[in-house]
């Protein structure tokens, strides 16, 4: 087959395509130097307005109008300045120019020998889990090329990894708790054991992010929370998980810090909660905590079913209905809330009927506050009532009567609960060391972070209904009358708790008006009377 000659613009004017391509390329250089500055700025602008589009997705709600107060203020300001329009828009150059400089990416330095051991470690201990025999291109492969799996990466001071974007292929099951805990396992024992890692699954761009999270404050001492009626704060939790503050004194520091606030009320959909733990692990400093907020808006009814006596410092306080540490004590406390919150709820659909607002003495909150009820479920005898059926009436209709039922129990006694604990305490809070398994069971959604081994007491994870399992920390409230509380804490709670109610019996009496002088002989018949009186109104009450 004869072979055909090129076309003649191809044989004969290649140099001249050489020329225009050069031409071309050296007007385009020389267009980029020249305008260079104002790439510079257009990209600074650029910048600072992603820049400012952050800081305002950042700043909490209640927060943006004092900051959209704050801005205006300063334009307001530059514009009566003399020249001050013309200084502002270049100040506004200069920053876009030194933000739209050429910069070098942060990651753009060659790691370290150890860094890559450690990188290449992570990688090999990979292969099995995110390659296949079938796979024709493996991302992973023994001996392969870890920088294409892992796009992004920083190191702490002490060489551990603090932040790792690792790529993963399409096949991997990231939908299936089970494969997506053995790589999330095996990540945080090689990256370096005592730390607690997020994990944030892109199943859209199959990549994992892997960040280590800072430790929890424990530092915050019970102080009042600047909340309104029906929030509860049960802890504080990491900056991203929620977008509220509340300001904080430690000592004469001030600061903000993000809480995990509960509502109760009317309204809510997580009326009860259920706190488990192990002991020691922060349980009763939460029903504490819980308890010394309450009291500003309610009344509470405290039952210690284990008979530590940590609650004796809420005895005889206002707004205490009761603290009872027995079984009689306990049940008959108990029946009284169970008709309370029947007598509340008839008196409210009675008023609703008739077209009226709830009635003064239903609209007090009232709270239940139980620690380790089945302790005394198990201390009951055959005829006695299991004080958890006394709950069933309170839990059911406790929103709309304002009754409010917070339980603390162990991990071993959590079956015994019954099933209207369980259906009906929609927030709930584990504190202390537990497995996944016990994570998932209780919260009904596993955390998005590794459960360290070690955490300090009222350290743990919570979840309000059908939200995120946030990390949490309990707000120091110890008993003040433990001799191992500090000084501080103990004065701390003290503040706290209301004055003590004076009984009716101490009640002091205005001395009675002299009358007419009376005959000795009267005197002594008469005063039986009321003595005999007064016995038999104490022994009738």
């Amino acid at each position: 087959m004869a072979r055909r000659p090129l076309p003649r613009i191809l044989s004969t004017g290649s140099a001249q395509i050489a020329r225009s391509r050069e031409l071309a390329r050296t007007a385009a250089d020389s267009a980029t130097d020249v305008l260079h500055p104002l790439i510079t700025i257009t990209r600074g602008l650029r910048r600072l307005a992603a820049a400012g589009r952050r800081k305002w997705t950042d700043t909490p709600k209640d927060k943006r109008g004092p900051l959209l107060f704050l801005v205006a203020s300063v334009i307001l300001v530059v514009a009566l300045v003399p020249y001050g329009p013309l200084l502002a828009v270049i100040t506004l150059m200069a920053a876009a120019a030194w933000q739209g400089r050429d910069r070098a990416p942060a990651t753009s330095e060659e790691p370290g020998e150890s860094h890559t051991e450690r990188l290449k470690s992570l990688y090999e201990a990979l292969v099995p889990y995110f390659s296949t025999a079938e796979d024709p291109e493996p991302l992973y492969a023994h001996g392969g090329a870890w920088d294409k799996a892992f796009p992004e990466f920083e190191f702490d001071r002490a060489g551990r990894v603090s932040h790792l974007a690792v790529r993963y292929p399409a096949y991997f099951p990231d939908g299936e708790p089970e494969a997506r805990a053995r790589v999330e396992h095996l990540l945080s024992a090689k990256s370096g054991r005592g730390r607690e890692y997020h994990f944030d699954w892109d199943q859209e761009g199959n990549e994992l992010t892997v960040t280590v999270l800072a430790p929890l404050p424990t530092d915050i001492a019970a102080q009042r929370f600047v909340t309104a009626p029906g929030e509860t704060v049960l802890g504080f939790t990491d900056p991203t998980e929620v977008q509220r503050t509340l300001p904080l004194t430690h000592g004469e520091e001030r600061r903000d810090v993000p809480p995990v606030v509960w509502r109760t009320g009317i309204r809510s959909t997580e009326p009860h909660l259920l706190a488990v733990g192990q002991p020691g692990t922060g349980t009763s400093t939460l029903l504490r905590s819980i308890a010394l907020q309450t009291l500003q808006h309610g009344d509470i009814l405290v039952v210690d079913g284990g008979g530590t006596g940590e609650y004796a410092c809420l005895t005889g306080r206002d707004g205490v209905l009761a603290v009872e540490c027995g079984l009689a004590g306990a049940l008959a406390g108990l029946e009284w809330a169970a008709a309370e919150t029947e007598r509340r709820l008839i008196a409210v659909n009675r008023a609703r009927q008739e077209g009226n607002p709830p009635p003064d003495d239903t609209r007090r909150p009232l709270w239940l506050l139980l620690d380790r009820p089945t302790a005394l479920g198990h201390v009951a005898t055959e005829g006695t009532e299991d004080p958890l059926s006394l709950l069933q009436v309170p839990l059911r209709h406790g929103r709309a009567a304002g009754v409010t039922v917070v339980l603390a129990e162990q991990f071993d006694a959590v079956d015994a609960l019954g099933d209207a604990v369980r259906q009906h305490t929609r927030a709930r809070v584990v504190l202390g060391p537990a497995t996944p398994e016990q994570l998932r069971t209780v919260l009904g959604a596993p955390p998005h972070t590794t459960p360290p081994a070690h955490v300090p007491p009222g350290r743990g994870y919570a979840r309000l209904g059908t939200g995120p399992v946030l990390r949490l920390q309990v707000p120091a409230t110890p008993d003040p009358y433990d001799d191992a509380t500090s000084d501080a804490h103990r004065q701390a709670v003290m503040e706290l708790l209301p004055p003590r109610s004076t009984p009716a019996d101490e009640e002091p009496k205005e001395p009675a008006e002299p009358g007419p002088e009376v005959p000795a002989e009267q005197v002594t018949e008469t005063a039986g009377e009321p003595v005999a009186a007064k016995a038999g109104a104490a022994e009738g009450s």
